[in-house]
């Protein structure tokens, strides 16, 4: 080691200009997402707060939340706020401006879907989760209001609107959090706890499993990703296990089918019941994934995969279906473990490539200097990320 240190003790001011190297070229490092290949991808949009949903449009600009209250568009890889409701928005804890969708004729029709927490009242705090359409004028490209689809839904600090998704029939399913109260879960006249459906003009469709009911399928705990198999048309959610209190791990991929119930807060993990759903595949006893937004892979190697994003995972997940069962999940593989933090969601996007939502400015990631952002993986990127 003194031969080593040596060299060094030449000088006070020697060390002074190797100390400002270090630092500027550390900063440098820190700064550039492009100079680190293989660990933080290409950045394709940065200085977001919480983003939480992507939706591509035909035309190929993004739409996304922010928790705030901002949804924005992000065209030739420039963003800008395409609606601004900072001052309807209640942003508490978990709380915020959370799922969206794009209409699946939405190059005729530009209607966009969204859910929101606001506050009923302040004082106590009341929070509500409500769910709405605008239309894009189509001259402009500015958001016009249209209509309420569903409204006064009870919500929380954590577990409230989650993902929006259409279905192949053409109709819309909403996932909703238990507002962490688990025995709502099982209240078959709560709206809570559930993933509801309904039509695009926020009516209920009269095939659904339960007569004049939004309810689709129940028993839920905080249902995040919604996706739809394409080989199938079967709907697969991800969703939190317990935590806290309530136990650990256990994070559920379940195939959601009408009228099921997925078995909160009676069961969980491998747990089963007459009557209940157990998960397709969770995380285990002692692995937390908080896994959020999820899709079906389009083209690639990875087609007719599941991929999904986790929080405390800090990963991307791809869950990788039996061959001969489409039923049926063979494995769970990893990607970019720890390498983004915390990952909030996942969209594919024209080119193929998967674009990332990071969301360490959420109240419980560290921040980086460019956080949050969203980042681009081509699938052979990805595979030289995995565990």
């Amino acid at each position: 080691m003194n031969q080593l240190r040596r060299p060094f003790q030449t000088s006070l001011a020697t060390l002074a200009w190797i100390s400002i190297f270090i630092g500027t070229f550390l900063v440098a490092c820190e700064d550039d997402d492009d100079d680190v290949p293989g660990r933080e991808g290409t950045t394709f949009v940065d200085n977001l707060d919480t983003p939480w949903e992507l939706a591509f449009a035909p035309d190929g600009r993004l739409f996304l939340t922010e928790r705030p209250g901002t949804i924005t568009v992000v065209e030739n890889g420039e963003k800008k706020a395409w609606l601004k409701l900072d001052s309807v928005v209640q942003e508490v804890g978990e709380s915020g401006l959370l799922g969206l969708t794009l209409d699946p004729d939405f190059a005729t029709n530009q209607y966009v879907y969204f859910g929101y927490t606001y506050a009923a009242s302040k004082g106590p705090l009341q929070l509500v989760n409500k769910l709405v359409r605008y239309r894009e004028d189509a001259a402009t490209k500015q958001p016009v209001f249209d209509k309420v689809l569903l409204d006064g839904i009870p919500g929380n600090y954590i577990h409230n609107s989650g993902g929006l998704e259409f279905g192949p029939d053409g109709m819309l399913y909403w996932g909703m959090g238990e507002r962490y109260e688990p025995a709502l879960a099982q209240d078959l006249s709560e709206l809570v706890g559930k993933i509801l459906r309904l039509t695009r003009d926020g009516a209920v469709p009269q095939d659904n499993p339960f007569e004049g009911s939004y309810i689709f399928s129940y028993g839920h705990r905080n249902p995040q990703g919604l996706a739809f198999q394409p080989q199938t048309g079967d709907l697969w959610s991800t969703e939190h296990g317990p935590s806290d209190e309530q136990g650990c791990c256990q994070d559920e991929i379940n195939r959601v089918l009408p009228g099921r119930n997925y078995g909160w807060p009676v069961i969980r993990g491998s747990q089963q019941r007459a009557g209940m759903e157990t998960p397709v595949y969770h995380s285990g006893d002692t692995t937390t994934w908080a896994p959020t937004g999820g899709i079906f892979i389009k083209q690639g190697d990875w087609k007719d995969s599941f991929v999904f994003t986790g929080l405390r995972g800090q990963a991307l997940y791809r869950a990788v279906f039996d061959p001969n069962d489409p039923a049926k999940i063979s494995n769970v593989e990893r990607y970019l473990y720890t390498k983004l933090g915390r990952l909030r969601n996942v969209a594919e996007g024209p080119d193929g490539k998967l674009y990332i939502a990071i969301s360490n400015q959420d109240g419980r990631g560290d921040v980086l200097s460019l956080d949050d952002r969203i980042v681009v993986y081509s699938q052979a990127e990805l595979e030289a990320n995995k565990d």
